[in-house]
């Protein structure tokens, strides 16, 4: 599923935008998700790194497209943004936040298509997984080939990074089927590895950067066979 935040302050524009939207779901089959905002500073109160396009007016009352991209930007490098406009003078800055694109008001229903074309060709090609975590630092966006193993004990789950653990409520279950298309594997009932991070084997368990993860014994074998596939398919 694309998910699509819309933050547009004229009613008519966002009844023509959900309208685009519509059409173009029915005619490629592409599963969309949107959400609408008013204003730049709703979208900011409620965001958390959830959504892949931003579909952004850049004149609105409260907090303007521009100055709500900046901000988004300091929390999420990855989410692609597009802006909306009638004054393309003003979209060029949009490069200096990493604006994917402009669409031009009034809004034309071919422009909007060949845009989100653009746009699903280039998150098809960057092929990145990502989880919304809720840690105890607030919700944190995480690419999925930069998680080293997720930890559980009983309710707590424990996301493992370079940079530093993330502590959060949940179960194994659902984390492993978000992962399930990933080269992700339950080594024993409370760990699940990423073999791209695995850095060796030591008495049979995973060496993850200085961590040793334990291989339950009936996991000895599947193990090995898996990391085998995936360094045979990363090396072919």
């Amino acid at each position: 599923m694309i998910r699509i935040a819309i933050a547009e302050d004229t009613a008519l524009f966002q009844k023509q935008l959900k309208q685009f939207l519509a059409q173009y779901k029915k005619e490629t089959g592409c599963d969309l998700s949107v959400s609408m905002y008013s204003d730049g500073s709703d979208l900011l109160e409620s965001y958390h790194g959830q959504y892949d396009i931003i579909l952004m007016d850049i004149e609105m009352p409260n907090m303007d497209g521009m100055t709500a991209a900046k901000k988004i930007r300091e929390i999420d490098e990855e989410t692609v943004i597009v802006f909306i406009t009638n004054m393309p003078q003003f979209a060029i800055e949009g490069y200096s936040v990493g604006a994917l694109d402009y669409i031009l008001k009034p809004l034309s229903y071919y422009a909007f298509s060949q845009c989100l074309n653009r746009i699903l060709k280039r998150l098809k090609r960057s092929n990145k997984t990502y989880l919304f975590v809720n840690g105890s630092q607030g919700s944190r966006k995480i690419d999925a080939s930069e998680l080293l193993y997720v930890e559980v004990h009983g309710h707590t789950l424990i996301y493992h990074m370079r940079d530093g653990d993330i502590t959060t409520i949940g179960a194994m279950r659902e984390v492993e089927d978000s992962l399930k298309d990933l080269p992700f594997f339950r080594c024993n009932k409370g760990d699940l590895v990423n073999l791209a991070h695995v850095d060796g084997i030591k008495d049979g368990d995973a060496v993850i950067g200085n961590q040793i993860v334990p291989v339950s014994r009936a996991k000895k074998k599947l193990f090995l066979d898996a990391l085998n596939q995936y360094i045979n398919e990363v090396g072919s």
